[in-house]
């Protein structure tokens, strides 16, 4: 998708982008799933402009995955809700992702702390955060959570944290719950916790790539 899809939601009436209503028999996960599902499907039907309360609702259900994790991934949880509660109040404002982050750069203030473009950017990593460990928790051979999470992290969160909380995570690295208690919380099977997984790595691959575009597209580094 190029920098003219990118540009041209001024252009178009917005249209309604609604969640489906998940089954109320779903578990966290497959409403994640489902979650995401949804918004890849609008992106690869065309869909130029995401609307910022629609992103907001998917984002809001990941929460409860960083809570299944425990104390060692508590930073993040706390971060990513804090982050996503604001893109939610934004939407208010905001119809869409890309319109804020076209008011912060109009206004210079993209890497501002407590900008929605800097939310945005965490809410982000939050997304490839949970991505990235599932996808280590399907190919670790022994089905350790604390190996699949050390790699996640350190692909994901880690280039951008300080030493300090480094250590912290790693620290925490000891105390996650096992492959079983995960699956527990989570309500799954040792087989349905592999499909659901999937579903939200398959979903959420193009929606992290969206919004790294959007970024890319007004010439802002994905370094920070």
């Amino acid at each position: 998708m190029g920098e003219e899809s990118f540009l041209a939601c001024n252009e178009e009436p917005f249209k309604e982008q609604p969640l489906k209503v998940v089954d109320a028999d779903a578990t966290p996960l497959s409403a994640v799933a489902e979650a995401f599902e949804q918004l890849s499907r609008l992106i690869e039907s065309g869909e130029r402009c995401l609307r910022l309360s629609t992103f907001g609702s998917a984002c809001s259900l990941v929460s409860i995955l960083f809570g299944c994790l425990g104390f060692a991934f508590k930073f993040a949880e706390l971060e990513y809700v804090s982050k996503v509660n604001d893109l939610i109040e934004a939407s208010k404002e905001y119809d869409t992702l890309q319109s804020i982050l076209d008011n912060d750069v109009k206004n210079n203030t993209v890497q501002h702390k407590g900008s929605h473009s800097r939310n945005l950017r965490r809410v982000r990593l939050g997304l490839d955060l949970i991505r990235a460990l599932f996808e280590q928790f399907l190919v670790t051979k022994d089905g350790s959570l604390r190996d699949a999470a050390t790699t996640a992290y350190g692909q994901v969160c880690a280039p951008f944290h300080n030493w300090a909380i480094r250590r912290a995570v790693g620290a925490g690295m000891y105390t996650l719950p096992t492959r079983d208690q995960l699956i527990s919380r989570l309500n799954e099977t040792d087989y349905s916790v592999q499909k659901e997984m999937r579903r939200y790595i398959d979903a959420s691959s193009p929606i992290i790539r969206y919004i790294d575009d959007l970024y890319i597209s007004r010439n802002i580094s994905l370094d920070w």
